[in-house]
């Protein structure tokens, strides 16, 4: 019996052993050519099944936030928008749009890398729009200094600085960085978004809030803080709605979830109730030139999403990505998940647990083997499959079986390999005494 639990654990070990030499190879992209299908699933989670296909009520409209295109609209313009929408006394305005020269070099600011910077008229009415609202929450952006990128790389969540509005403009307005969790190298690659951050604990030891979580905060700081006291590095958003999308990239029954105003109709106070503004978030984000618009602008790929798999193209924008984790913070609607140690757990038992049932069947029926030990690991395939959707569905809660997925695939495999091969090969070894220490003769 020692031997048999001896084996089944060597085994197992084997098994994870390919599983991080598959892993280490992969890295190099090597097989990239040959696997179109990898590449098409590659943005591709099971839980996206849950978001897009299986929540089917339809999502209640939240009465906590309005959202406003900005467009394609200047300063002054924006700024007009503002002042119509403050005089309905918004609780929070909250606007996703950077006011800066970000693309000027070296910090040097001239009129042909930021002509807008020497538009004073436009600036000082965007600031004073901003002053005198109140309650004003801009975005910043983690940034990365080259000697942090020269001592950690670019693939480590490592920051040191943030880009800010410009002084003039932004004024005493609180902040909070809008990055999101996309895994994409730039900003105009296909974008699949399922997560955030809610703060970032900067090099100088400092903590920043996520846009969304700032917005949050002034809204409903008990709420928030409570969201916070999770501390985890990284949550998942729990997406229940979109603006109305003519072209329907997401389905249309979450179209209804947020009250929305174009960017035109601000300016015409007698076009909205003053009902969807007042007490209210109000969102100012880019959503398009107008809102049938098929612009990629500033717009990702999210779990609600029709088309899951494959190629597809962006269902919503970033502004209306923020207005979910709002409304997940507010609605106190969170998204459980296991910790990593616990997904490592669950797959070195259930990969234990095959390897001690396999050993038993090639012992007592051996013909059987090639048979039952492909049916045994369909079958909890399947299981596996099931548990990842539903879990979600029926109990908000992320079960990431991945690890247990992948060891399941090769469990079998590797079995036959460690006893026709790996062990046999050891016991020749042995039998041959190679490694054994002879007495010499005396």
């Amino acid at each position: 019996m020692r031997k048999f639990w001896t084996d089944s654990l060597i085994a197992t070990f084997f098994v994870f052993l390919v599983l991080l030499a598959i892993r280490e190879v992969s890295q190099f992209n090597i097989f990239n050519v040959f696997d179109p299908l990898g590449k098409a699933l590659g943005d591709m989670e099971l839980t996206d099944i849950t978001f897009s296909n299986l929540r089917v009520e339809v999502p209640p409209v939240d009465e906590n936030i309005t959202i406003i295109n900005i467009g394609n609209l200047s300063r002054a313009e924006i700024a007009e928008q503002i002042r119509a929408i403050s005089q309905f006394k918004p609780k929070v305005i909250a606007i996703d749009a950077f006011f800066n020269c970000g693309g000027c070099q070296d910090g040097t600011i001239d009129s042909v890398c930021c002509p807008l910077a020497y538009d004073t008229l436009s600036n000082m009415m965007l600031a004073g729009a901003i002053a005198d609202a109140g309650n004003v929450v801009l975005v910043t952006k983690l940034q990365q200094s080259e000697a942090l990128l020269a001592k950690y790389g670019n693939d480590v969540a490592r920051y040191d600085s943030l880009q800010h509005t410009d002084d003039l403009i932004r004024g005493n307005s609180y902040e909070g960085f809008a990055n999101l969790e996309t895994g994409a190298d730039h900003q105009e690659d296909l974008k699949a978004c399922r997560r955030l951050n809610p703060s970032m604990v900067m090099e100088d030891g400092t903590t920043e809030l996520a846009f969304s979580t700032r917005v949050a905060m002034v809204y409903d700081s008990v709420k928030t803080r409570r969201f916070l006291a999770r501390q985890k590095h990284s949550e998942v958003i729990n997406y229940r709605g979109n603006v109305p999308d003519p072209y329907q990239a997401s389905a249309p029954e979450f179209s209804g979830r947020y009250t929305y105003l174009d960017w035109y109709q601000p300016f015409d106070t007698t076009s909205f109730l003053p009902t969807i503004i007042t007490d209210r978030i109000v969102l100012f984000g880019f959503m398009g030139a107008d809102m049938r618009d098929t612009s990629w602008d500033d717009k990702f790929v999210t779990p609600l999403n029709k088309q899951f798999a494959g190629k597809t193209r962006p269902d919503m924008y970033g502004v209306v990505v923020h207005a979910n984790v709002i409304s997940m913070i507010l609605d106190e609607d969170y998204i459980e998940e296991l910790e990593a140690w616990q997904e490592y757990a669950i797959a070195i038992l259930v990969c234990f647990l095959n390897v001690a049932l396999f050993t038993y069947i090639n012992r007592k029926i051996p013909v059987w083997f090639d048979a039952l030990s492909i049916v045994v690991q369909l079958v909890q395939f399947l299981v596996c499959t099931f548990l990842m959707i539903y879990a979600l569905l029926w109990f908000n809660f992320k079960l990431n079986l991945t690890y247990t997925l992948a060891a399941l695939a090769l469990v079998g495999t590797c079995f036959e390999l460690y006893h026709s091969v790996l062990r046999v090969g050891l016991s020749a070894i042995k039998s041959r005494g190679w490694f054994t220490i002879k007495k010499e003769g005396v």
